[in-house]
């Protein structure tokens, strides 16, 4: 007597429904990858074009109850907004904060700007710019 297989020949009768399973899946996941990176895409060109202004500490000098803060903004030309700037103390105390406007035509500026503290700081932090 010989042994008969129940099995089915290969490929004569389409894919088996885990095949078709695994098929979906990888079209799902393709879509999705696909769809994260457009979305970082958007995300990054839009912080990057849309930032209209943006500056940098270049130097700062504590005094007594004021630091001096030299900062450099590159701004779009006619763009107006802030810039915000925090100074702590020697413990970690926040001693001073404020916001600094910038307009005009120039599209770099260099101002030596001061802000006024509770007590003497030792930092002066830019903490963002803002366009209106």
């Amino acid at each position: 007597m010989s042994a008969s297989t129940t099995r089915l020949p290969e490929g004569r009768y389409g894919r088996s429904s885990d095949e078709r399973a695994d098929h979906k899946l990888r079209i799902a996941a393709v879509v999705l990858g696909a769809l994260l990176v457009a979305m970082m895409g958007y995300f990054a060109w839009h912080y990057v074009a849309k930032n209209e202004i943006s500056a940098e500490v270049i130097t700062f000098e504590p005094q007594q109850d004021a630091v001096r803060v030299h900062l450099e903004v590159r701004k779009d030309a006619g763009a107006s907004g802030y810039c915000t700037i925090r100074s702590q103390a020697e413990n970690g105390a926040e001693v001073g904060r404020a916001d600094f406007r910038f307009s005009g035509d120039a599209t770099r500026i260099d101002k030596v700007v001061t802000l006024r503290t509770t007590s003497q700081g030792t930092t002066a932090e830019l903490l963002g710019c803002h366009a209106d």
